[in-house]
This record gives C-alpha cells, structure tokens and sequence, in this order.
C-alpha cells in the first residue's frame, strides 16, 4: 500500500456490517468500535497508517468531496440524494434495500385535478424519478414515520428504503415500482483517485464486493 488513507465511515444502520467487512480486511476493531465516542480514530492496516472518520452518514459525500477524507463508504441513497462530484469505484453490496413507491391497497393513480403528492425523506430522489416519468408532483419533505403520511392524507405515495417489506405491510401499503437498488459504495474524492488509485485499490480489494 504505498499511501495512508483517511477513511469516512458512516454511523448508525451500516455500521456493524462494515465493522465485520472491514476487520476482515485487517481493520483492528477498536478503529470502528460504537462503544467508543472518539470520532477520529487511528489504526495500521498492512503496516501502514490510516484514520478513520465517524460520521452521520449524510455529512460522509461532504467529507469526501472536499477533501478532508479521501474516501468514504455510504449509502447509495444518501449519494443519490446529495448528488455530491465523487467517484463511485466500488459496491461493496452490504446494507442492501430498495427504494420504492409505495401506495395504500386502494390507491388507483395520480389524480388528474392536482398533482401526486409524494411524502418522502428523499426529495431530489423522489422529484428526479417522477420527473423522468414525467408525472407532476408535490413532494412533501418528512423525517420519520413516512408510512403513516398517505394513511392520514398528507400524501398519496411515499418514496422510501424497504429491506423486507414488512412495515409496508403492516401499514396496509404496497410497493408500487422500485426506484433504485440500494447498497454500500465506495465513493473517493476525484483529485485524490486520480493521484493515489494504486492505494484505494488496495483498500478496496480488501471489501466484499456485490
């Protein structure tokens, strides 16, 4: 490995898959350990040293981007929806969903008086994919609880992540098409790749891949 690299690492639903998957790859656990709540953590793989950054994982792209990481592992979702300048090398496959439109059983179409009204946490995702199906929408910004928007008539669809379905379910709702496939990717700063491919390679190779 012929340079150190500083690595961000997201917190919260990813966090332990990447924890197993980066040990594996020789990651000493302390370096990504939740029971410790230093945000910058130093480690040697290979002999060589790196850092390691804990972030939410919507601040990972910003990091990178800029240049205070030189690469980063997050969601594909939070990738799509920043639409930050990055490099995606990689999929490493972990932490795969979906995101989808969902509707209540009942629901027959957009309405043709006004426009969809979309409830989602994801409000470029969710304009981009209407918009290249050329439906016009109202996109309806909400942190949590997403499922809950159509059933009380905030919204007539929701965009959101589902692993099984279940919630969905549970909520009377069904998926009405998938937007995208969603998993952990690699993301690297341009500037840096262009300088350093042969090091993030080596880093790289070390993940699973999908």
């Amino acid at each position: 490995m012929s340079r150190a690299l500083t690595v961000a690492v997201p917190k919260g639903r990813l966090a332990k898959q990447l924890a197993r998957s980066l040990g594996a790859a020789g990651v000493p656990a302390e370096a990504l350990s939740d029971t410790d709540r230093t945000l910058v953590r130093e480690a040697s793989v290979d002999g060589v040293p790196m850092r390691f950054l804990l972030l939410k994982p919507d601040d990972v792209p910003t990091y990178v981007e800029h240049g205070a990481c030189d690469l980063g592992i997050v969601g594909r979702d939070v990738l799509l929806e920043r639409e930050a300048d990055l490099l995606v090398p990689h999929d490493t496959g972990l932490g795969r969903c979906r995101m989808v439109v969902a509707a209540p059983e009942a629901f027959v179409g957009a309405p043709r008086d006004r426009a969809l009204r979309v409830a989602t946490k994801y409000p470029r995702i969710a304009r981009n994919h209407f918009a290249r199906a050329g439906t016009e929408v109202e996109v309806i910004f909400v942190q949590g609880s997403v499922e809950t928007a159509p059933l009380v008539g905030l919204s007539d669809v929701i965009v959101d992540l589902v692993e099984t379905g279940e919630t969905l379910r549970q909520n009377g709702l069904t998926v009405r098409e998938t937007v995208c496939d969603v998993s952990a990717v690699v993301v690297v700063n341009r500037v840096v790749f262009k300088l350093h491919r042969a090091a993030i390679a080596h880093f790289t190779a070390k993940l699973p891949a999908r």
